[in-house]
């Protein structure tokens, strides 16, 4: 099965505008389907394409790139044998899969690029952890994206749906409500992307069989993997790295959900697990967002690094990841969320696929949190702020029905300024009413 997937066309963009003056890297989490879409692009773009897996590559292969460097021809001749692939001038594509596994080829991309017979993509996880990057020169040719796990919208389009995201896009644009019996039957499959995730093989597994189960097998497999991945590559403090996954799920299923170092130990202090925190960031395993403490000067300015919320990166995972124990059985407790009957933190579910949302939308996580202890009518929750032409754009996310947005509107009236448009999403249709556009929170993806 062909997924049909969004950095297809980043691709394509990237070889039209560079036309060989750069590489690219793909930076992703391990089987978010980097390697997939990169194969994809150069057997449909290209003449020719070799593809050399760094995390099972021959001696034979490394031996190329250490010791055929001076000469290029040699080493572009002996890559060609090598791999039974003939190579053509501005006609094939090389790609480094998993390139940070040997750091020496993503060096050498700076000669590759000005010699200009082919065009090179790399690949990675990991990309920027220490001991991948400490002992080469990272390439000025090299520009990169993030991939991110399927959105919504290819999630429908795996599903054999192309028709509906450019609807809810119009709906989006117009502010028009859908219509109930429309709005309901978009909200059911919403669920079941919150459930399934949007990591490749899960949404293949329940694609295939129609079952949760199916895809539940294959994110315990993805949670088997950074598992093993934390213990093999977190040098030093595995078992910091791995305590904070671990309570991730623990963490965001309070209703303050600010991550609390006391959980992972009496005398936890954030220099002790700074590295591990930025470890699962770099994996593209967790998705940190952080205290914006003064949006007026704006929000990379004043975000406090000491406190921050974290979200994993897909939300089918955190779902697998929480709910590991529960007592039900397969399909029973998947059903069970799926139709509200079982009694889950859905708040936790729904600010975590915003978060994932706005990840792939290439924004910045920040919030804002603001505490007077001596009087609780000043204090201030707000789930998410990004900017949209210059201007602050506060968000709130609502899991059920709400009768009031005390905090969104104590927000606005104190950095009215710098406001651009205020956003509540929730789990009913298109509204605006009182200067907030309500939105269902499958559209934000849109934002």
């Amino acid at each position: 099965m062909i997924f049909k997937r969004k950095a297809y066309q980043k691709m394509l963009n990237w070889k039209k505008e560079s036309k060989g003056r750069t590489a690219l890297l793909v930076k992703g989490a391990r089987r978010v389907g980097k390697s997939y879409v990169c194969e994809q692009f150069g057997e449909a773009e290209y003449k020719s394409v070799i593809i050399i897996d760094f995390t099972n590559v021959a001696n034979e292969v490394k031996d190329i790139f250490l010791n055929e460097s001076i000469d290029l021809d040699v080493l572009f001749s002996k890559l060609s044998t090598y791999y039974n692939v003939r190579l053509y001038n501005r006609d094939s594509l090389l790609i480094f899969d998993e390139v940070q596994r040997f750091p020496r080829a993503r060096e050498l991309i700076k000669y590759f690029v000005a010699d200009g017979r082919y065009d090179f993509i790399e690949t990675g996880s990991l990309i920027s952890i220490r001991q991948n990057v400490q002992d080469i020169m990272i390439p000025s040719e090299e520009e990169s994206f993030e991939m991110h796990p399927l959105d919504f919208e290819e999630f429908l389009w795996a599903l054999g749906d192309e028709t509906t995201a450019p609807f809810l896009e119009e709906c989006y644009t117009k502010k028009a409500p859908l219509g109930q019996a429309l709005h309901r039957k978009i909200m059911n499959d919403f669920r079941r992307y919150l459930l399934v995730g949007g990591m490749p093989q899960s949404v293949l597994e329940y694609v295939k069989e129609k079952d949760f189960s199916a895809s539940d097998r294959a994110k315990k497999r993805i949670l088997t993997l950074y598992r093993n991945d934390i213990t093999k590559y977190a040098f030093g403090y595995e078992g910091k790295v791995a305590a904070i996954f671990d309570a991730i799920p623990g963490q965001l299923s309070k209703k303050e959900k600010k991550y609390r170092l006391s959980a992972l130990g009496k005398d936890a202090r954030l220099r002790e697990y700074e590295e591990a925190f930025m470890w699962l960031s770099d994996g593209m395993i967790s998705n940190p967002c952080f205290n914006a403490t003064n949006p007026n000067v704006g929000l990379a300015l004043s975000f406090d690094h000491s406190t921050h919320k974290l979200y994993m990166a897909d939300t089918g995972l955190l779902v697998t990841h929480a709910f590991a124990d529960n007592s039900f059985s397969g399909n029973d407790f998947y059903k069970a969320v799926l139709f509200d009957k079982l009694n889950v933190n859905e708040g936790m579910l729904m600010e975590n696929v915003v978060a994932q949302s706005l990840r792939a939308s290439e924004h910045r996580l920040f919030f804002y949190s603001r505490s007077d202890t001596n009087n609780r009518a000043n204090n201030i929750e707000i789930d998410f702020l990004i900017k949209k032409e210059g201007k602050i754009c506060p968000i709130e996310v609502k899991s059920s029905a709400y009768r009031q947005h005390t905090s969104l509107d104590k927000f606005r009236q104190k950095f009215s300024r710098h406001l651009g448009e205020s956003y509540l999403l929730y789990t009913k249709d298109v509204m605006v009413k009182d200067n907030v556009t309500h939105l269902p929170i499958y559209m934000a993806m849109f934002l």
